[in-house]
């Protein structure tokens, strides 16, 4: 792998032929943060162009961000997955750098993720987070805790390998970020970002980056347990829609194991009495056992819906050239 160095003089980052890496930074509150983002991204990726979503701020923000040189789009909806919803349409380039306007992410690494999606022909590069040690509160236990959690959750149900699967510190090609539905609201959106490329078998790689403290007086956004429980709960959203058959064959293995622990009595003592002596039992097995049998069909119908729907997904995909292809027009 090349150095930034080397990476400044390349082809990728040339004016003329070639590729348009475009920095999108969604935003709340961050006036003491954002025009240290802007300047670090523009000092790093000279060729790029600057956008700053910004989410509704109640301070400076947008007028900071622009004073930096960025370009600079009001996104009433609130909500990181809202952000992220608009920056995919309505920028268009061949590359995306996305990153958090509060300063915790290196904007020195991003020629390096940048190359990374080039060189190997990837879709999508997560900036893995290393503490930088500064600040002890930087990258806090719970957080840590709760994010391998999660991303071991993800990794059970939709494969992959990736460790950090909450970092906002990305970068796309065209074709991920044209193909991306983004329908989550808040910060569960890296969640989808994530599953998008395993549900669609996309390349993709994890590069370390190192994660900085906030600038003083700079106040984080997150709530460890409310967005904890967000995510958790997209995860199982996710499971529901994108893996049907498995997550119906559950219940219904379940409502199965019900049904035989409620007949087994009822059936020893038919054989010792001939008599079924709690009818109101018998009628719950065999309830439970229908509903049994409706579950694995359920599942069977959303699979196929559910491949048809990935199918075209995977078709709108292709349709774009990928970032290999783009950079040697």
């Amino acid at each position: 792998m090349t150095d930034d160095a080397d990476f400044s003089s390349s082809p990728i980052r040339s004016s003329s032929g070639g590729l348009r890496i475009a920095v999108v930074i969604p935003c709340y509150n961050e006036a003491l943060a954002i025009a240290q983002v802007v300047q670090g991204f523009r000092a790093a990726l000279p060729g790029a162009e600057i956008h700053v979503f910004d989410n509704n701020s109640s301070d400076d923000t947008a007028a900071v961000a622009r004073a930096a040189g960025a370009t600079v789009t009001h996104v009433a909806l609130r909500g990181k997955g809202n952000v992220v919803r608009r920056m995919f349409a309505d920028v268009d380039a061949d590359v995306y750098v996305m990153t958090d306007g509060d300063a915790t992410y290196d904007a020195g690494a991003a020629p390096r993720l940048v190359e990374r999606l080039v060189r190997d022909n990837l879709d999508m590069v997560v900036g893995s987070r290393v503490d930088d040690g500064q600040d002890a509160h930087t990258y806090r236990a719970g957080h840590r805790f709760g994010n391998r959690m999660l991303t071991g959750a993800v990794a059970q149900l939709f494969g992959g390998g990736l460790t950090d699967m909450l970092s906002g510190y990305r970068v796309f090609s065209r074709r991920y970020a044209k193909s991306f539905p983004a329908l989550s609201r808040g910060f569960e959106t890296e969640t989808e970002l994530t599953v998008h490329a395993l549900e669609l078998r996309m390349p993709y790689a994890e590069e370390a980056t190192a994660y900085s403290t906030r600038p003083e007086g700079s106040v984080s956004k997150l709530s460890t347990y409310r967005d904890g429980w967000r995510i958790l709960k997209t995860i199982c959203k996710l499971f529901v829609s994108e893996r049907p058959l498995q997550f119906f064959s559950i219940i219904g293995g379940l409502l199965v194991l019900m049904s035989v622990a409620l007949v087994v009595p009822l059936f020893m003592t038919y054989m010792q009495t001939g008599l079924v002596p709690r009818l109101p039992t018998a009628v719950l097995a065999t309830g439970a056992m229908l509903a049994a049998m409706l579950s694995f069909v359920c599942g069977v119908v959303m699979q196929a819906i559910t491949l048809g729907r990935r199918e075209a997904k995977r078709l709108s995909y292709l349709a774009i050239p990928s970032v290999r292809e783009q950079a040697s027009r």
